[in-house]
């Protein structure tokens, strides 16, 4: 299963922090989200949220019976790289489309497009500028994994 979520790019370090104010021991959601209100700069519950659901697309929460809880792991980049390919839709889309050239967001939007779910254009009527800021989400991050790199406003393959 790939999770459609992608939550600002806060690099390494708040990825550690992030994963580390989760339990070890399930919590219901309300108490996780409480948890990285308290112990990280996140200061909204929707934003912590989708913390949690990128942890878990990541391979470093899980959700169980009785709740979420981080997993005793610490992986490198490269095995988070790949988890984000695994884990996260849309991620592979965007590297293929800079395996070929230097592209900018608006071109690499535009290459992307056609792979937002028919149901998603749908569901608000704002749906270009969401999925925009997705795809510069997904890049922030590709680039914090390693899997591209950013120079000037063009992003290419690593």
């Amino acid at each position: 299963m790939k999770f459609k979520v992608a939550p600002e790019p806060g690099g390494m370090e708040f990825l550690t922090e992030a994963q580390k104010a989760l339990p070890l021991v399930p919590g219901s959601e309300n108490d996780c989200c409480a948890r990285l209100l308290d112990r990280t700069e996140l200061t909204a519950r929707d934003d912590a949220r989708e913390w949690i659901t990128f942890l878990r697309a990541l391979d470093l929460a899980e959700e169980t019976s009785s709740g979420y809880r981080r997993l005793r792991r610490d992986p490198g980049r490269e095995e988070l790289a790949v988890a984000f390919r695994e884990g996260v839709f849309g991620v592979d889309a965007l590297l293929a489309a800079l395996d070929d050239e230097p592209l900018d967001e608006d071109e690499l939007f535009e290459r992307f497009r056609s792979r937002v779910p028919n149901w998603e254009r749908h569901r608000r009527p704002d749906w270009e500028e969401h999925w925009r800021g997705r795809v510069r989400r997904l890049l922030g991050w590709a680039v914090v994994f390693g899997l591209a790199e950013r120079i000037d406003d063009e992003y290419r393959a690593v």
